[in-house]
């Protein structure tokens, strides 16, 4: 009897490893994200080193972007596993079925981007815009905003000349005196205010006739498949980095300045200027809503897709019903 035991005892214990095992082998080997310099709380949980503390035995990669494009180009090319797009250019991927699925709205964009013109240009109008240069990184938040705005004003993109510059070229083009003025997001926006700029028009001005823009994350298909429990943490870090960052410490904005490249006391207007959402946020209906009551996200994406028509960045629009199955609205109910 006492062998019996002592045998069952052993079978428990391997059984119990074993499993302990099977969950631990579940994680990750390496999670690929691909990130902005967004004020948001992503970039929070990038510079605390959340995901690292998560997944101590997982090989995290951050990879900078500047554009959706790049981030979409990525994800076709599968070299990321988690990223973060713009809805424009995620309205384009989805439409172009790139592989990969909405698990989370970072933020809605409003005074963070903004249409940034030299004060020595005379421009103190969109009238005033006509055969000025401006530029903006093509199919970006930034770009669909400056299209709405001309839109919105009764200003034909043909009236001016735009140019398609990536935010870490935009500094360089204002110093030479390439552009007038640039529709540009930050921290890019403040370094341009403290060299002789002034905005004319923010996207929270845009958005409030129309023209909203904000950032989700993205996951691909693959990885969500193989690792749907990490895109849950994932989302819990999200969560917690997104509080903190409403809360404002000092700790939190030295990390964020760092992130940001600002000053302390840049970094607490810059982040001021943004919608951040939380985990309880994400089944609003105004965000991505839950799976009996999907939100408002699938409309907001087919409107951009009809504006980007317009401009001819896609061939045709789709209508909600085709966004829907891409937001991961499951993870919320």
């Amino acid at each position: 009897m006492k062998n019996l035991f002592i045998a069952i005892l052993a079978i428990l214990a391997f059984g119990a490893a074993g499993l302990a095992g099977a969950l631990w082998a579940a994680d990750p080997e390496v999670i690929r994200i691909g990130y902005f310099q967004s004020p948001n709380g992503e970039l929070l949980a990038k510079g605390q080193g959340q995901l690292a503390k998560r997944f101590p035995n997982t090989k995290i990669e951050y990879i900078k972007f500047e554009v959706g494009r790049d981030v979409n180009a990525a994800f076709a090319g599968g070299s990321l596993d988690l990223g973060t797009i713009g809805t424009p250019p995620g309205a384009s991927g989805l439409i172009n079925n790139l592989p990969y699925k909405i698990f989370y709205l970072h933020d809605i964009i409003g005074d963070s981007e903004a249409l940034v013109v030299k004060e020595s240009s005379n421009i103190n109008s969109f009238q005033d815009l006509k055969n000025k240069v401006i530029a903006s990184p093509f199919g970006s938040t930034s770009h669909f905003s400056l299209m709405a705005a001309l839109k919105q004003n009764n200003i034909k993109p043909s009236d001016l000349k735009i140019l398609d510059i990536t935010g870490q070229e935009v500094q360089a083009a204002w110093v030479r005196g390439d552009i007038d003025g640039t529709y540009i997001w930050q921290p890019t926006q403040a370094r341009l205010l403290e060299e002789g700029g002034k905005v004319l028009i923010n996207s929270r001005e845009v958005a409030a006739k129309g023209g909203i823009t904000g950032e989700f994350g993205i996951v691909s298909d693959k990885f969500y498949a193989q690792h749907p429990e990490a895109v849950k943490a994932y989302i819990d870090i999200l969560d917690q980095a997104t509080k903190e960052y409403r809360e404002g410490k000092p700790e939190t904005i030295k990390i964020l300045a760092s992130e940001l490249g600002l000053s302390e006391e840049e970094t607490k207007v810059v982040i001021s200027q943004i919608i951040v959402l939380d985990k309880k946020d994400q089944s609003d209906p105004r965000y991505l809503g839950t799976t009996a009551k999907p939100g408002a996200l699938a409309k907001l994406l087919e409107e951009t897709a009809d504006f980007l028509t317009i401009d001819k960045s896609l061939k045709e629009s789709e209508k909600a019903a085709f966004f829907q199955p891409k937001i991961l609205t499951q993870l919320y109910d």
